[in-house]
């Protein structure tokens, strides 16, 4: 299809879907005639700006004040197939299918197809990016090991008894089982067949990439995406950026303005996804990053994320996991003896850590109070801190930021 026809598609899918989403998503509607939009005004991608912007944090709110969707499913729920749960808690109808096809465009940088043996390494459980990495696989015809998350030793002896030849997951936990079968007397490189590794839900060091690929003979391809939206880029043999999938309209915005921004220009990842059944317009991620629209060597005519450089607002990524101030804070809010806190985040090794600072009152129960918070936090936001510590009226200073994070990335 010519660079014209292209345009013209996108732009006829843009103008059907927000038409869909207006009649039928009672949510979307009423942000667009708080706005003064009417689904007449957008005709092409240039009208994008037009649309107000939904945020993740926006969609929770959402959802608590309309439940469970916030008022963007267009179906009954009874015919929806799948509902998972990302924290907030955040419902999310999702059509596997449709992000299976960005998952299997990363992952064909590989050449992976029959006798190939794949673990997945990604949770099945609650959050969709392990079934749509399946079946992505499976439209590969591949041979799949749904490992999901944890049984490091397990998963070692895996990949040693099946020959296993790729892997899916973090970066963080393949170089964990990587380190585990050396600790067990392997040697890495020549008692496994792991021949490529595609990694996603944390940001990919270089030197961790360097050790995969020249320490361990593992060719390795990086990919950017979010569970409410799929796989939003992937990187191509060339390594020179983030490729968007098809099916997708990605845009850069300005964060206070909302509006699209051009080529090298630092802004918002927004999303629009075609998708009748939950339509996400102009959905956004809370991830900086700009693009490019010059051609790739690799000659894949998309445009490129060139990397996730930040977070907006007050969220931070925690092995593989998005951590909210606001699901922290609803807890504490539980226990008046805390007067002040803030989250850290830190690495070690290869691994990311996260740690809560508190201010307690006077005359507090410590030990008490720091089992009923660990146990509370948990639960909200899926993810136990590594640490908890109790430090002294005026430690943490008015205004100083919500979450502090140490972690460089060399």
């Amino acid at each position: 299809m010519k660079k014209l026809e292209q345009e013209k598609d996108l732009n006829k899918k843009l103008a059907d879907i927000v038409r869909y989403a207006y009649r039928h998503a009672p949510a979307f509607r009423a942000k667009m005639d708080r706005a003064g939009v009417k689904p007449s005004a957008i005709k092409t991608v240039k009208d994008l700006d037009k649309i107000p912007i939904t945020s993740q944090s926006e969609m929770i709110l959402l959802q608590k004040e309309n439940p469970p969707f916030g008022g963007f499913l267009t179906i009954p729920i009874e015919k929806v197939e799948r509902i998972f749960v990302s924290p907030g808690p955040l419902y999310e109808p999702i059509r596997i299918g449709d992000f299976a096809k960005a998952a299997k465009e990363a992952l064909s940088v590989f050449g992976l197809g029959k006798g190939d043996r794949v673990i997945n390494s990604f949770s099945y459980h609650m959050v969709p990016a392990g079934l749509w990495v399946d079946q992505a696989l499976r439209l590969l015809g591949v041979t799949v090991i749904p490992a999901g998350v944890g049984m490091t030793d397990l998963q070692v002896k895996i990949l040693k008894d099946l020959k296993v030849t790729g892997y899916v997951g973090t970066p963080s936990f393949l170089m964990t089982l990587i380190k585990r079968a050396e600790e067990m007397g392997f040697q890495f490189r020549k008692d496994f067949s792991l021949r490529c590794a595609l990694c996603s839900a944390e940001i990919l060091p270089p030197t961790m990439r360097r050790a995969f690929e020249e320490d361990y003979g593992i060719k390795v391809a990086d990919t950017y995406g979010s569970a409410i939206l799929g796989i939003l880029g992937y990187e191509c043999e060339e390594r020179s950026g983030f490729h968007f999938p098809k099916g997708l309209l990605i845009e850069l915005v300005d964060p206070m303005t909302g509006n699209s921004l051009g080529p090298g220009e630092i802004g918002e990842v927004v999303v629009t996804l075609f998708d009748k059944t939950y339509p996400l317009i102009r959905f956004a991620t809370g991830d900086l990053s700009s693009f490019t629209d010059q051609p790739c060597p690799c000659g894949r005519k998309s445009y490129r994320l060139t990397r996730i450089i930040g977070r907006v607002g007050d969220a931070v990524k925690v092995r593989g996991m998005f951590i909210h101030y606001k699901q922290v804070e609803e807890v504490i809010q539980r226990f008046p003896g805390i007067s002040r806190f803030q989250i850290q985040v830190s690495r070690s090794g290869y691994r990311d850590e996260w740690m809560i600072r508190m201010e307690l009152k006077e005359g507090i129960d410590q030990e008490g109070l720091l089992q009923a918070l660990e146990r509370g936090i948990q639960e909200s936001c899926r993810l136990r801190p590594d640490k908890i510590e109790f430090v002294s009226q005026g430690t943490i200073e008015e205004g100083a930021k919500k979450i502090v994070d140490q972690r460089t990335w060399g």
